[in-house]
């Protein structure tokens, strides 16, 4: 396969790239497959990227001659925490840190600085008692993929940043491979419910879960991730 995708300024993480979660699922959706996406590079704005098949159930996608990313077909096979109600979800993101304190004030999924309709603004709290942090979502409007339900890029994208605030400390990091299961898309101005848990971790890299839940507590979505922590060096 050949095919061509453009990562909207609209859809940053840092201000001058992409955002990790929206370009993986992007490049997923795609694609058309369960995949492993791994994050060579930043993710470039509104600028031509290729997607070409590079082996059986491999995929690579390059800005120019520079390779940015791959994709590898996968099963995501976790086992979520339970999650907590929609209601509990709206208390605890109430005390989400990244309200005082944020390297990326305007990240498309969970920047403050993103106004109702514009980022998704998922705002991940920790759960006292529980080893997880938890966000309501409610999608909006412009995530609709023409059938009412939520596309799946945006899926993908709600499962980025909270896998990111269940280690991290505002501490600087980088999202080095996502991989999600959909089981359901969601519908837009449907309840939901996100979290993230920490797996493990091998120094400098974090292993996270996230997954997306109805109002129900049925689970819609699954991710696994792996974070990389910036050097002090780089800092």
């Amino acid at each position: 396969m050949s095919a061509t995708i453009r990562i909207a300024s609209r859809f940053n993480g840092p201000p001058q790239n992409g955002n990790g979660g929206y370009a993986a699922g992007l490049i997923a959706a795609t694609v058309g497959e369960t995949v492993k996406v791994r994050l060579l590079q930043p993710l470039p704005l509104d600028r031509s990227l290729s997607i070409t098949a590079a082996a059986r159930d491999r995929w690579r996608v390059h800005c120019g001659d520079e390779l940015i990313a791959t994709a590898t077909r996968t099963d995501v096979l976790l086992e979520p925490p339970r999650p907590v109600p929609y209601v509990e979800a709206l208390g605890v993101s109430k005390h989400y840190v990244g309200f005082d304190k944020h390297l990326y004030s305007t990240c498309f999924v969970c920047g403050p600085e993103r106004r109702p309709n514009d980022g998704l603004r998922i705002f991940p709290g920790t759960v006292p008692g529980i080893d997880i942090v938890a966000a309501p979502w409610l999608p909006e409007d412009s995530l609709d993929d023409g059938s009412g339900k939520v596309r799946p890029e945006f899926m993908w994208a709600a499962l980025d940043c909270p896998g990111y605030w269940a280690f991290a400390s505002l501490q600087p990091a980088l999202l080095g491979e996502l991989a999600v299961h959909i089981d359901r898309p969601v519908h837009i101005d449907e309840p939901c419910v996100v979290i993230g848990w920490r797996i493990s971790v091998d120094r400098r890299k974090h292993f996270v879960g996230t997954a997306l839940f109805d109002e129900d507590g049925e689970r819609c979505a699954l991710g696994e991730a792996t974070w990389i922590v910036l050097p002090k060096a780089s800092m």
